[in-house]
């Protein structure tokens, strides 16, 4: 059994040619993005056919709470698989297995610390991101049951997804994910409308994601007992202790990941909260296109997770030759298919944002927005391609340094510039301005600190 799983390791990483090693882990990654996306809008897509505004709000409230699950998984999942990788082509199984093991209980603990103090401070939490008497006993109730209850889950399968996918596995790291995002789709109508009694619906779609996040971490937990005791992936304490320059470098990576994502989710925050200054409509536009844009950016970031252990691998080998052509090939399809994104959106933008709202006024403004910010797509895949790069190359206060950089130095100050300059236009129009110093920057420092050997 080993020898197979090593066997398949090294298909991968070393044998296969690079379109097809990167097809193999490109297109579950890319995939199981794309499902991620569509079960988060689900919950919003299905609570607004309620028509209460009350209970859409809710779980909005709570997006940026269920985002900091994400960005603590991220800490444990992509520092840990990154390392993964690397440590396998060195040809350090031992420490790689120690490795996942911190990685799986860090991220269980921390998750578990989150759940707690959440359910603790349920009440000044909620109030602080704008919860009223509207609006309060929805948003608890949704929060209960994703947060406290689904908390570990979520956390546990989204580790286990980036753990797996770096020992080259990324079919089974890609179907827990989907597995738990169709479940979430199909159970999300049926609690809401079906089992549950009318006025029930924002607990009906919390219960769901929760389940469908319990049966993800329940097939990830199952392939990792398939896999069995000799597996690079283990959650057995008798595997020991990780060196300390292995959990040191866990952090180095994962912790300028959460940073970084977390920074997203706030630049997201702060754009709603500038869009509240003018109308109404302006909110409901800017929230469509927020969703929308997402789905070439998704892809992208799909093309990264896939990329990133076949650089990691072969740059730990020092492989130099298979290592640039993964970064080659994998930096030209992300550009190619941000390319395809601007020119539909463009073309198409009224009839991307009808998929949401109906009101021809809020659509119209939508469409304009749309055709603005989808400019930026394309600098945004090689702003998030190039942190990417240095997380596979063990390189975290790089990747974190551009990460800062890209949000608190550009992007949230130029918010607040062309704001005042622009007004909320200047909203939309910073995207794309922002990430055009963040390009600059990323490129100057890639050719200033990429790997020489």
């Amino acid at each position: 059994m080993k020898q197979i799983k090593a066997a398949s390791q090294e298909e991968v990483f070393q044998n296969l040619p690079i379109p097809a090693a990167l097809r193999v882990m490109i297109v579950p990654a890319v995939t199981s993005q794309l499902i991620v996306l569509i079960y988060n809008m689900a919950d919003t897509f299905y609570v607004g056919q309620t028509n209460n505004p009350y209970m859409v709000a809710s779980t909005s409230l709570i997006l940026p709470v269920f985002n900091i699950t994400l960005c603590l998984a991220g800490l444990a999942g992509i520092g840990g698989g990154a390392l993964i990788a690397r440590l396998l082509g060195e040809g350090r199984g031992e420490e790689a297995k120690r490795v996942s093991a911190f990685s799986l209980y860090l991220g269980m603990v921390i998750a578990a610390a989150f759940s707690l103090g959440m359910a603790l401070f349920m009440e000044p939490i909620l109030k602080l991101l704008g919860a009223n008497a509207n609006t309060y006993e929805f948003a608890r109730q949704y929060a209960a049951c994703v947060i406290v209850v689904g908390g570990i889950p979520t956390v546990l399968s989204n580790v286990l997804s980036n753990l797996i996918r770096s020992i080259g596995r990324s079919r089974e790291a890609g179907f827990g994910i989907i597995l738990g995002g169709v479940l979430n789709i199909a159970l999300d109508p049926l609690f809401m409308f079906v089992l549950l009694p009318e006025g029930h619906q924002v607990l009906g779609a919390g219960i769901a994601t929760c389940l469908s996040n319990c049966v993800a971490c329940g097939f990830f937990l199952l392939v990792l007992r398939r896999m069995g005791s000799t597996s690079i992936i283990t959650l057995s304490p008798r595997v020991g202790l990780a060196q300390r320059e292995s959990i040191l470098a866990v952090f180095a990576v994962g912790v300028p990941s959460a940073i970084t994502t977390f920074l997203f989710d706030l630049d997201y925050v702060i754009i709603d909260k500038l869009m509240v200054s003018y109308h109404d409509l302006a909110l409901a536009a800017i929230g469509i296109v927020l969703k929308v844009e997402r789905f070439p950016l998704n892809v992208g970031i799909g093309i990264c997770q896939g990329m990133m252990p076949v650089v990691a691998y072969n740059y730990a080998a020092k492989n130099k030759q298979r290592m640039e052509d993964a970064i080659r090939l994998s930096r030209r399809l992300g550009l190619l298919i941000a390319g395809i994104s601007v020119v539909l959106y463009e073309l198409f933008a009224a009839q991307f944002t009808r998929l949401f709202i109906s009101d021809p006024q809020t659509v119209e403004m939508a469409s304009q927005f749309l055709r603005i910010r989808v400019l930026a797509t394309p600098l945004m895949f090689l702003s998030f391609f190039t942190v990417y790069l240095f997380q596979a190359f063990g390189k975290g206060q790089i990747s974190l340094f551009l990460g800062v950089t890209r949000w608190l130095v550009f992007n949230i100050p130029m918010l607040f510039l062309l704001n005042a300059v622009l007004g909320m236009y200047g909203i939309v129009w910073s995207q794309a301005a922002a990430d055009l110093l963040t390009v600059a920057l990323s490129v100057f420092v890639y050719c200033r600190y990429k790997p020489r050997t």
